[in-house]
């Protein structure tokens, strides 16, 4: 079992959705993803720090508009894609998508 401390942060997971859904789009989100899972696994294999990492996703995020704008393209280009939200979980990042998928949906 993955200890929660091993896990990438909330801001981590929503850059991390963001590239994989736009990937499709533009080849620049497909080699930002691989790269954010790089820097991922070389954290677990302590080649770089938490911190490192965390100050890298946190300058993607900010470059994007932030955690909240991301969160909010990702959701909406799912639902545009599927009609629908379907992650679900009771971590910040998926309570945040219903939210805003919920606001989505209803208009």
């Amino acid at each position: 079992m993955t200890k929660l401390s091993s896990r990438p942060s909330t801001e981590a997971k929503a850059l991390s959705l963001f590239l994989m859904a736009y990937k499709t789009i533009d080849p620049i989100y497909k080699e930002k993803s691989k790269r954010i899972n790089k820097r991922w696994s070389m954290v677990l294999s302590d080649e770089i720090s938490r911190a490192e990492y965390n100050e890298e996703v946190l300058e993607m995020l900010t470059s994007y508009g932030g955690y909240a704008e991301v969160v909010e393209k990702t959701v909406r280009f799912y639902i545009e894609k599927t009609g629908e939200w379907q992650l679900q979980g009771d971590d910040k990042y998926c309570r945040d998508a219903k939210v805003i998928a919920d606001k989505i949906l209803k208009k």
